[in-house]
Parts: C-alpha cells; sequence; structure tokens
C-alpha cells in the first residue's frame, strides 16, 4: 500500500505543478552543479544571521553555484552548515557545490595584514598605526576617535579614547570601517579588565578604575622591563600617599603634555602648566598618557610592596631599572646613570 501511496503524491506534484513540479521532482533527485574549480574571481559576504540556506540562496544568485540545492546538500555532507562564520569570501563562478564550500572555510575569510598595536603607544601614534596597516584614511580614525560616544567606553573613561584601545594584534576585514576597528580595541580592553577583575580591584585600592588606568599608563611608559613593573608601581602608590603632599614627578607625563617624546625633560619642559605635569602638581594627571599592556595593568593592581619613593633607569642600554628609599641614594643612582651615558650626561 505504501508504493501505492507514494506513487500517488508524486503523480499528484506532476499532474498539479507541471514543469514546476517536474524540476521539484529532478533538482531533489540530482541537482544541477558545475563541475570544477570555475572561473572570475567574485568577492561573496556571509552576513552575520545568515544561514546555509540563505548562503546557498545567494551563491546561486551570483553564479557560483549553479543551484542552492547542489550547495545545501555539499554543505551537509561535510558537515558544515553550522560551521559558516560571517565575512567576505573570494569565490569563483562556476563552481562545483563542493568546491564553493571549501572556499567558505572560515579560515579564508578574506582580512587585511595583521595590525599589531604596541604596548605603551599613544593614541595618535595607535591611530595612525591603525591608518598605515589598513590602508584607510587618518582622518577617519581620528574623527571616530574624536566621537567616541558609540565605541561602547566603560563609563569610568569619561568619553576619552586614550588608554582603552587595547594594545594587541589585531586582523580586520577589509570592509571594516575605522570606527568598528576601535569599538574592537575597546572590546579587547574590555575583556582584559574582566579578567583581571579591574574595578574590584581598584575599589580595594581606594582608586577609581581610570586613576588605575592611569597608573597603568604611566608604569608602562616609564619601565624598561616588566619585571620592574610592580616595583614602579609601588613608587607611584607610595609617593601618593606620601605626608608631606610628594608629587609624581614623572618625565613621561610632562612628555605627553608636550606632545614630545624623550626620557628626561628639560628644565624648560619642566615649567609647562598643564595639568599633566606631575612635577608641577600634586596627585595624578588627568587620564592615561597611553595604552598599557596586560603586565603593566595588572602591576599597577598589585604593586610590589616595599618602601621605594625613586627609581631611575640606571644603564640604557640593557634597560636595568634601581630603586631608592632616600634622595641620597637616588642621587647615587642618577651619577650612575650619567656614567652610563643616561640622565642627560
Amino acid at each position: 500500500m505504501a508504493p501505492l501511496l507514494a506513487f500517488v503524491v508524486l503523480a499528484g506534484i506532476l499532474g498539479s505543478g507541471g514543469y514546476y513540479g517536474y524540476h521539484w521532482i529532478n533538482d531533489a533527485i540530482t541537482p544541477d552543479d558545475y563541475t570544477g574549480q570555475g572561473t572570475d574571481e567574485i568577492v561573496i559576504e556571509i552576513k552575520d544571521g545568515q544561514s546555509a540556506s540563505d548562503v546557498a540562496v545567494e551563491l546561486e544568485r551570483q553564479g557560483v553555484v549553479a543551484s542552492a540545492r547542489a550547495f545545501a546538500n555539499a554543505i551537509a555532507n561535510a558537515q558544515k552548515s553550522d560551521k559558516l562564520q560571517p565575512g567576505e569570501y573570494k569565490m569563483r563562478r562556476q563552481m562545483s557545490a563542493v568546491a564553493a564550500v571549501a572556499l567558505l572555510d572560515p579560515d579564508k575569510r578574506l582580512v587585511n595584514d595583521p595590525v599589531t598595536i604596541k604596548e605603551g603607544l599613544r593614541l595618535s601614534d595607535t591611530l595612525k598605526t591603525l591608518a598605515k596597516g589598513t590602508g584607510k584614511p587618518l582622518k577617519e580614525f581620528e574623527a571616530a576617535a574624536k566621537d567616541a560616544g558609540d565605541l561602547d567606553l566603560p563609563s569610568y573613561a569619561k568619553g576619552k579614547l586614550e588608554g582603552y584601545v587595547f594594545p594587541a594584534t589585531y586582523e580586520f576585514e577589509p570592509k571594516t570601517t575605522p570606527k568598528e576597528m576601535l569599538a574592537a580595541m575597546v572590546q579587547r580592553f574590555r575583556q582584559t579588565a574582566k579578567s583581571v577583575e579591574l574595578e574590584d580591584g581598584a575599589k580595594a585600592l581606594g582608586h577609581t578604575p581610570h586613576e588605575i588606568m592611569t597608573i597603568a599608563s604611566i608604569v608602562q611608559a616609564e619601565a624598561g622591563r616588566a619585571e620592574d613593573m610592580r616595583k614602579i608601581a609601588r613608587v607611584i602608590y607610595n609617593r601618593l600617599e606620601h605626608n608631606p603632599a610628594m608629587t609624581l614627578s614623572m618625565d613621561s607625563t610632562v612628555m605627553y603634555a608636550l606632545n614630545k617624546y624623550g626620557t628626561y625633560a628639560t628644565h624648560a619642559e619642566l615649567e609647562t602648566k598643564s595639568r599633566y605635569n606631575t612635577y608641577k602638581y600634586t596627585g595624578l594627571p588627568p587620564g592615561p598618557i597611553a595604552n598599557p599592556g596586560d603586565h603593566a595593568i595588572e602591576a599597577a593592581l598589585n604593586p610590589a610592596d616595599g618602601p621605594w619613593l625613586f627609581f631611575v633607569a640606571t644603564d640604557p642600554k640593557s634597560n636595568v631599572t634601581k630603586f631608592a628609599t632616600t634622595d641620597t641614594e637616588r642621587q647615587a643612582l642618577v651619577a650612575e646613570c650619567m656614567r652610563n651615558g643616561g640622565c642627560g650626561g
């Protein structure tokens, strides 16, 4: 009885559907398919939320595969129907469905060359690095940074990007906009902030997360080696908590204020009235002076134990930093630094 019923159903489809019914049956059995790797390159975009069926229809529409059903069958057979990822892919027209599935592997997504943002880069240099690495206009990055309200910055960043575009290596798709790139970097910062428990750690130290990021940025700028970061962080805290009040006196913040680069500020440079001049004003500057990495943030949250009030990079060639508690000890370290060709000597 069952075979007869099946025949009746098929006959009904052919009888009522005519030409279309015939092709439905034909496609269900042997869907149209091209052979080989195809010709004429074309870029296909898989959009966020598209299913394998959606992609199959688009590939047929663009002439990549002969039929959506052939692609649907091929990707199902490869067990990759749920493996498609959004992005742009370089394909060819008139490909076999199997070949099309192979070119939609996530590893084959079109991306720009990786862009590495080094730890301690100022925002201005970060934007220049992004522009050079992606080929997009610097002015677009600057505009996106200026209008930071759409970048999902944490509230404690106070609407400022400096310190919150996380240094790492990024791979961006060609269609990614400067605003989307910066938003991705802010999201990467948020991930780090969560992993190191920035907000809870700041509260335990009696500071805001923004203050911790400011401290971390100074640590990043001043440290020659990662192993010295926790000690440098301790020097900063000891100066902030010193009684009577003591300035931080960090050359890195003065250089930031003047938009200059250098290890040691001159007497004339130390006269700047900027609030970033930590020789002139007590307490922390208004915000971060660069984008710190993991080690600097962790150092700011976990300073070493010690009485140090000073540190001096005594050997510029090896980046060795030594620490002192008294001014007499500091002067001895400065003399050592000058003998090694540093400290303005």
